[in-house]
């Protein structure tokens, strides 16, 4: 599986992750996405990659102009840290300009990119993209969706970049994207709204649900494009798996800071699903008024109710009584679930949580025919390894129905 790993120690923006992907393309790839980005035809909007640098290290920045200028450039618009963005670009009805340009609403943006000459997955995904933008400044702005409007500069510059990014995984051929958790910076930005903080109101509403921190820049390092694009794509946000790296993109950001302004790409070939990196929930409890039979049959309803394991431990306890450690391993989304149902089932008046990195081996299960009748067969791969081992209950299915043991059902199988 092809998969894509964003090093976002530096926050996210259109035009860095744009350029991160751009320098993982061979030269002719690299002529062919410009020329795509040319064919567009959106409307004086020019997409050009310049090699550069920052704190020693080479990289791609990317520049979108329209009508010649950069976003920001003497067009009403305010400075801001990280390149391209697009926070300010929302007006209310009757918002005056020094600048006569149009106003796109969501479904405006829709028709442009609907007439772009690409896949119809790039069109769908960007406009996608879009829709999360939209619905983020409809939040702070308390107005629908259907009446946020985006500056004609913005809208495009907006427009070019998601594009981009969409356009880009695509010609990669990349299946899975993970990335680090979000540096967003600190401080204070000024829009055409006021300053507000960092991270920006509509970047903080993108950003529910994502794992983002702030640290020592001071500055915006997350842009609502950037944010909208990491966050549509990004399936897992995790530190840097373990990963064979094939291709290495740096894009640059405009602005320099103490730290390199870099979004790193970074590019491996893995195994289909062959390991996984996850965080899981494990709840404890000490228990030492319950019977054995009320421990099983808790067990098994925990194990029914989607535990990933449960288990005991013999303990010593207060007034020297026996007792036990209930552990049970679950996923975030089921642990409310579990903790109900620890305390329906147990005697139990409080139970710990912790949480804890699983890293674990792709697993399958296949029905294998052999000369004792069919046979499940789990197998696991993953960090170098393959594990294959028959399912216990077919083994001694067959074992009691042959009389034979579960090591000579094996050895024939094995034969």
């Amino acid at each position: 599986m092809l998969t894509l790993y964003w090093d976002l120690g530096m926050g996210a923006a259109g035009d860095m992750l744009t350029a991160s992907l751009y320098e993982l393309l061979d030269k002719q790839e690299q002529r062919s996405f410009l020329e795509k980005m040319d064919s567009l035809g959106l409307d004086n909007t020019c997409v050009s990659a310049v090699q550069a640098s920052t704190a020693g290290i080479e990289g791609t920045r990317m520049e979108v102009l329209i009508h010649g200028h950069a976003e920001g450039e003497n067009l009403n618009h305010p400075d801001h840290d990280q390149g391209h963005h697009h926070h300010d670009h929302h007006h209310e009805h009757g918002h005056s300009h020094k600048h006569s340009h149009q106003h796109n609403g969501l479904e405006d943006i829709g028709k442009i990119i609907e007439a772009f000459p690409l896949s119809a997955q790039v069109k769908e995904q960007a406009m996608d993209i879009y829709r999360i933008i939209a619905e983020a400044e409809s939040l702070v702005h308390g107005k629908p969706v259907t009446e946020v409007h985006f500056h004609e500069v913005g809208a495009l510059d907006a427009i070019a970049d998601v594009t981009a990014v969409c356009l880009l995984l695509e010609m990669l051929g990349v299946q899975k994207v993970l990335a680090s958790p979000i540096h967003v910076g600190k401080g204070h930005v000024r829009c055409a709204h006021g300053i507000l903080p960092v991270p920006a109101p509509a970047t903080a509403n993108i950003l529910k649900g994502v794992p983002i921190y702030s640290a020592d820049i001071e500055g915006e390092l997350c842009t609502p494009t950037g944010a909208a694009i990491v966050k549509y794509f990004v399936s897992d946000f995790i530190p840097m798996p373990t990963m064979k790296i094939q291709k290495i993109g740096y894009g640059l950001g405009k602005k320099e800071f103490p730290k390199a302004n870099v979004v790193r790409a970074l590019l491996s070939e893995t195994e289909e699903d062959a390991e996984t990196t996850e965080t899981i929930v494990e709840l404890l409890s000490n228990i030492d008024d319950a019977s054995s039979e009320e421990i099983g049959f808790a067990m098994d309803q925990l194990f029914k109710a989607g535990a990933l394991d449960v288990y005991t431990i013999p303990l010593g306890m207060k007034k020297s009584r026996p007792g036990i450690l209930l552990g049970v391993l679950c996923r975030e989304e089921h642990k409310d679930l579990m903790l109900s149902l620890i305390f329906k089932h147990t005697p139990t008046l409080g139970i710990r949580e912790y949480r804890c990195k699983r890293h674990a081996l792709a697993r399958e299960c296949l029905v294998k025919d052999t000369s004792l009748g069919p046979v499940r067969l789990k197998k696991a791969r993953g960090y170098g390894v393959f594990k294959a081992k028959y399912e216990y209950e077919d083994i001694a299915e067959i074992a009691e129905a042959k009389g034979l043991s579960m090591r000579d059902v094996l050895n024939k199988l094995d034969d």
